[in-house]
């Protein structure tokens, strides 16, 4: 017989293993190595900084097991999208799928992309004749190419990526352990906890909220889990656990190991706390396991977000030439590349963290609501998933207020991205109208 050579059929192409590591390398990216410098200049104090972080995981926890849930209401492609068009409204869906065009995949791994080439080779070792943002943008072309084309392939490619990740970060949690008699606050005793606002430590974990970020990332490739639903919901909630124990591990050495006015502020905190135990060798490790995580960041992106980009154009709601009932979806794969190759060439580091962690909190906050307004999916969960939505969604409404109430600057970008999402909206439909 021939072995036909056409692209893959979707369904069941993705075990609870490839969904995990989806999961891992879509939470570990830029934020871990870099949110606690800033936390501390906020927090005053490593111990706060540690609570914030417990705090976000907590928070984590709780989403996956939501959405695992949202997975049995309906394991299909799309993400927020797909479940806030079907059981709330399809404006509201549109402006989560634009949310995720704009903010939860181009403008996310464009950071992750940026933030590679910032660690890799750093201001001061670029050549002069090397433009910025050609090594993050052949990061996005290498990534777009390993996806375009084979889902089983891209997935391997992505999974030894993501274990090579791990790998060198436990190198780092090991070393730095086997380091402790250099540690800052080896044999001293620290005095008590400093005070701290709500609204500090609220715009402290926002920013945390960020990295845990990608703790859903299973829910927009739900069509091509090989076991449904219960892969999608094993998948996210043993990563996520995994991720906030590795989390804790990995800034209890970044906020303990070197001197408090060492870290304080600084965006590259993970290698000024090995720098300080370890010297350069452990620096250049951990610089290594930044740049493969980052890298695994672009790479999960291009994975996922495609596959919101089709179901968009399967239901109309985008044009039909991103549509594809085969796996993967090139068409889409290959604009999504060119979107993140695009923002690579014109933006930068800064003002892209806050308005990450508040657009995509806020869109995922009313995704989880969803649970708490349906009767039948309340009978279908038991106690754990009603504490655990209700937490959800409480816990970050609550952050993102105190957060947006601290610094209001922030909201801005959040309500261009809600507003411009419902014009378009409206111009889709006013022309699917017309032509009707």
């Amino acid at each position: 017989m021939e072995r036909s050579t056409s692209p893959e059929k979707e369904a069941g192409l993705l075990g609870q293993w490839s969904l995990a590591m989806l999961v891992i390398a879509s939470m570990i990216g830029a934020g871990v190595f870099t949110t606690s410098g800033f936390a501390m200049a906020d927090l005053g104090d490593p111990r706060w900084v540690m609570i914030a972080w417990a705090i976000g995981g907590g928070i984590a926890i709780c989403g996956a097991i939501s959405y695992g849930q949202l997975a049995r209401l309906l394991t299909d492609n799309g993400g927020e999208y797909l479940f806030l068009s079907r059981f709330v409204h399809p404006a509201v869906g549109f402006v989560a799928g634009w949310v995720s065009v704009l903010a939860g995949f181009t403008s996310a791994a464009a950071l992750a992309a940026i933030a590679m080439e910032t660690y890799a080779i750093g201001d001061e070792g670029r050549p002069s004749w090397l433009p910025r943002g050609t090594i993050a943008i052949a990061l996005v072309l290498v990534c777009t190419a390993a996806h375009a084309f084979h889902t089983r392939r891209g997935a391997l490619q992505h999974n030894v990526l993501v274990a090579v990740k791990l790998t060198l970060i436990g190198c780092f949690v090991v070393w730095s352990m086997s380091l402790w008699p250099r540690w800052y606050v080896a044999g001293k005793t620290l005095p008590p906890l400093p005070d701290s606002s709500w609204l500090t430590m609220a715009t402290s974990v926002m920013w945390i909220s960020l990295s845990y970020a990608g703790f859903n990332a299973a829910i927009y490739v739900g069509r091509e889990a090989k076991q449904g639903w219960t892969d999608i919901a094993g998948a996210m909630l043993k990563a996520t656990v995994g991720v906030t124990l590795l989390y804790l591990l990995l800034n209890a050495i970044m906020v303990f190991a070197a001197a408090p006015e060492e870290i304080t502020g600084k965006k590259d905190v993970a290698t000024v706390a090995a720098k300080a135990i370890g010297g350069m060798p452990l620096a250049t490790l951990v610089r290594v396991a930044i740049c493969l995580g980052l890298a695994s960041s672009v790479s999960s992106t291009i994975l996922a977000g495609p596959r919101v980009y089709a179901k968009m154009a399967s239901d109309g709601m985008l044009p039909r030439w991103f549509d594809s009932d085969r796996s993967p979806p090139t068409r889409s794969v290959i604009l999504q590349g060119v979107a993140i190759a695009i923002v690579v060439a014109f933006a930068g580091l800064q003002g892209l963290l806050s308005y990450l962690g508040l657009t995509l909190s806020l869109c995922s906050a009313a995704t989880v609501a969803i649970l708490l307004g349906r009767r039948t999916a309340s009978v279908q969960m038991n106690w754990i998933g009603v504490v655990a939505a209700w937490f959800y969604v409480i816990a970050t409404l609550v952050t993102i207020a105190l957060a947006a109430y601290h610094r209001p600057e922030n909201v801005i970008a959040t309500l261009v991205t809600i507003v411009s999402g419902l014009v378009v909206y409206a111009l889709t439909m006013r022309r699917t109208s017309a032509s009707d």
